[in-house]
């Protein structure tokens, strides 16, 4: 078997630690029970070797032998390839996961980024308030219904879906009962606690 390698920076400041996301790689690969290894690229100085493996200088880039692939969203979708604890193969099971995980990354994470963006600058208003709490309404509307988003079991796109909402200023208005439970539950699982807990020792070992 090839070797997995996840690709982060050497170094972050501390605001965003626990939090870049090369943890969605580390906690994929932890329950799913891949072996892997982790590498840094300088955070300072992104470099043309750097853009070669990732053209926009960002991190996660993940490597397998001879596949690289960048962007969390297409690691996570790989590594779920090698394994049925984060995809199911039924065709049902497995469309639900794609659709799920797809709508974690481009009907929530899409809205709130840049909503947080505006937020960390002190903005009165921020424009996107709307758009965010509408966004987050539907899902709470989903997992009022559901234990898990898809598959009726954990997969992937829970995976995702709780990362992206475990941003505690995205939740930090209105009330959305079912959702923070489905954030508390996801983020108590094992591997979780593990990938974060390593994310924030290696950068801070870096100071």
């Amino acid at each position: 078997m090839s070797e997995l390698i996840v690709w982060t920076y050497d170094w972050v400041p501390e605001g965003p630690r626990g939090l870049v996301r090369d943890i969605r790689l580390r906690w994929a690969c932890e329950e799913a029970d891949l072996a892997y290894s982790v590498r840094t690229v300088p955070f300072k100085d992104r470099g043309p070797d750097h853009l070669a493996h990732q053209p926009f200088g960002q991190i996660p880039f993940l490597s397998d032998g001879e596949v690289e692939i960048f962007e969390s969203g297409a690691g996570l979708l790989h590594l779920a390839g090698k394994s049925e604890s984060l995809m199911p193969r039924d065709p049902v099971g497995e469309a639900q996961t794609l659709q799920w995980s797809i709508a974690a990354l481009n009907s929530v994470e899409m809205v709130s980024v840049p909503w947080w963006f505006i937020e960390v600058t002190g903005a009165k208003e921020n424009p996107l308030t709307g758009w965010l709490e509408s966004r987050l309404d539907r899902v709470e509307t989903v997992l009022k219904e559901r234990e898990w988003l898809a598959a009726d079991r954990f997969t992937v796109a829970d995976l995702l879906m709780a990362d992206v909402l475990r941003v505690n200023k995205v939740r930090s208005f209105g009330d959305r009962p079912a959702t923070e439970s489905y954030v508390a539950r996801i983020t108590e699982r094992p591997a979780f606690k593990k990938a974060h807990a390593d994310q924030m020792a290696h950068f801070a070992k870096a100071d």
